[in-house]
């Protein structure tokens, strides 16, 4: 059976598809799944080994600038591209507009979600068999539930990736190191997702204290800032190169253990299986955050939170010190240490 997935963006949402292409892997025969995906994340679907190709579609880059030649011609390219094959079933597992607008031009039966389960209603008009999945439920459950309906088959009791984390093997570390290491993953894209400097200081000491090291990975100058800050206060930090994403797999397959805020990375980690902690204060880990088997996740215990603003209008906000958020002062060092410690004995 050749299946398109339509799983586009963003970067949690493709994780989010993965467990329910492992459930069909394992309940269909002869399944073969291509997955059309924004080009930015093209190397992921690559991971599952049910997934034969991967159509990439730019459609970020391109909506920029619709009027250019140069991006009509890859437009036109990418539509030849997705015309060329016959589905037995062309599957919106996202059921946005843009994406069953996508879904509208392959070639195949349509399945997608009905308009009382689609975040856009709109869209479930593009499907020429629509399925009903409840909401309130988190993505990746609704996910899972979506492809079994389509493929005929029951969902099992447990859930995984399927990714094989041993395809990364483990990094060179600098001085040699082959020791156990823990790798944070400080950044993040609000200022309200951030956890405060001081809290990655004090946990960096206890985790270089207990005979580990820290490893800090950074994607921007203000993330660069931040590792160079910490690893300056804490001896026992080090402070990676810039690097894309298949490279960072490497050290975040081969960590004893990672710690994360809210940020695409942490779901990579949750697919990965390795033993993680995420750590939720402004935002919602319910419907959309990082979810698997090796993975605890703490959130904020403030009346306020989840409040889902980029910046914090707490009354309490400036009382202390303003580099800890009210959000964050029930989620301290002490507290996410001992909660990895106990994911590494689970």
């Amino acid at each position: 059976m050749k299946v398109l997935l339509v799983k586009m963006s963003s970067l949690g949402d493709v994780f989010h598809a993965l467990p329910a292409v492992q459930d069909a892997y394992q309940q269909v025969p002869n399944l073969e799944i291509h997955w059309l995906v924004e080009e930015a994340f093209a190397d992921i679907p690559n991971w599952h080994p049910a997934v034969t190709k991967v159509i990439p579609i730019a459609w970020r880059r391109w909506r920029k600038n619709l009027s250019n030649a140069d991006v009509r011609a890859e437009m036109k390219a990418f539509y030849q591209d997705l015309r060329s094959t016959e589905y037995d079933i062309v599957l919106d597992a996202q059921c946005l507009i843009k994406s069953a607008a996508v879904t509208r031009m392959a070639k195949g039966p349509r399945y997608g979600l009905d308009k009382q389960s689609c975040r856009e209603p709109l869209a479930a008009m593009a499907y020429q068999h629509p399925q009903s999945v409840a909401k309130g439920q988190h993505a990746i459950p609704r996910v899972r539930q979506l492809l079994s309906q389509v493929l005929d088959y029951t969902i099992p009791e447990t859930f995984s990736y399927g990714i094989d984390r041993s395809r990364w093997p483990r990094p060179e570390m600098a001085g040699g190191y082959e020791g156990d290491y823990w790798l944070f993953l400080h950044g993040t894209t609000w200022d309200t997702k951030l956890w405060p400097e001081v809290y990655w200081c004090e946990l960096a000491k206890r985790v270089v204290e207990s005979g580990r090291k820290v490893v800090l990975p950074w994607g921007n100058d203000e993330e660069k800032t931040r590792a160079d800050s910490i690893a300056s206060q804490v001896t026992g930090v080090e402070v990676l190169p810039k690097m894309g994403l298949n490279a960072l797999n490497a050290y975040l397959a081969h960590a004893q253990v990672v710690i994360g805020v809210d940020t695409g990375l942490s779901h990579v980690v949750a697919a990965l299986e390795v033993p993680s902690v995420a750590i939720y204060g402004a935002t919602d880990a319910v419907l959309t955050g990082v979810l698997g088997p090796k993975v605890e996740v703490l959130s904020s215990n403030l009346s306020c939170a989840p409040c889902l603003n980029k910046q914090c209008d707490h009354p309490d906000r400036n009382d202390g010190n303003p580099a800890q958020p009210p959000c964050y002062r029930s989620i301290a060092p002490q507290r996410v240490f001992d909660a990895a410690l106990n994911k590494l004995k689970a």
